[in-house]
């Protein structure tokens, strides 16, 4: 058996669920072992974070938004993802440490060395062997956003914002080519799907040479 840890980012409205499922499918398909998850959540206590982080009528401050996503992120990874890893599954996680990277970093302004060392703590410095970044204007991502009904906490912030996590996370990407797979999320979900799939059988196929 073969482990992957696989992971989706983007900004609102990208496309990450649609593509998430779509690739569990093709595992499916092939009879891979995997596992979906998500951040905020896949765990009890994940849950509860989320409902508090994405409520658009509370008012959290940068600090405790993160270190509330990083507890929700210390359980996931110590609940679900690393005991999936062990028993040799493909793991699929809609968000993960490189949101908070963009988003408390790049859109809040939290300091770098905050956010690296309070997500070592909380990853045990689990890394993803692939990102996938659906990378998508912020503007068309909102509009997408809005179009499924009222919008979160997060899809509330101006544009302004969403324009610095977006360029967070292109950073973040040039910074580390070999696991970054950056896909322009405008392009129709069939050929991303390919794309994505393409990207994940070939690591599947290095590591069982």
């Amino acid at each position: 058996m073969t482990s992957l840890f696989v992971t989706f980012e983007g900004p609102e409205g990208a496309g990450k669920s649609t593509q998430v499922g779509r690739l569990a499918s093709r595992l499916k398909g092939v009879g891979a072992a995997h596992l979906v998850t998500r951040e905020p959540g896949g765990t009890a206590l994940g849950s509860r974070v989320r409902e508090v982080l994405l409520d658009p009528a509370l008012d959290i401050d940068p600090l405790p938004e993160f270190l509330l996503y990083s507890a929700s992120r210390a359980q996931l990874v110590r609940e679900v993802i690393r005991p999936a890893l062990s028993r040799g599954e493909v793991v699929l996680c809609d968000r993960y440490a490189d949101s908070s990277r963009a988003y408390q970093g790049s859109g809040r302004g939290l300091e770098t060395s905050l956010l690296e060392t309070v997500t070592r703590e909380a990853t045990g410095d689990l890394v993803p062997d692939l990102t996938v970044l659906l990378d998508l204007d912020p503007a068309v991502g909102l509009a997408r956003a809005a179009s499924r009904g009222q919008p979160d906490r997060l899809e509330r912030a101006d544009l302004t914002f969403h324009t610095h996590v977006r360029e967070g996370f292109l950073a973040l990407a040039a910074r580390e080519p070999g696991r970054f797979l950056v896909l322009d999320a405008t392009r129709a979900p069939d050929v991303l799907e390919e794309d994505i799939w393409a990207a994940v059988g070939e690591r599947l196929t290095v590591q069982t040479g």
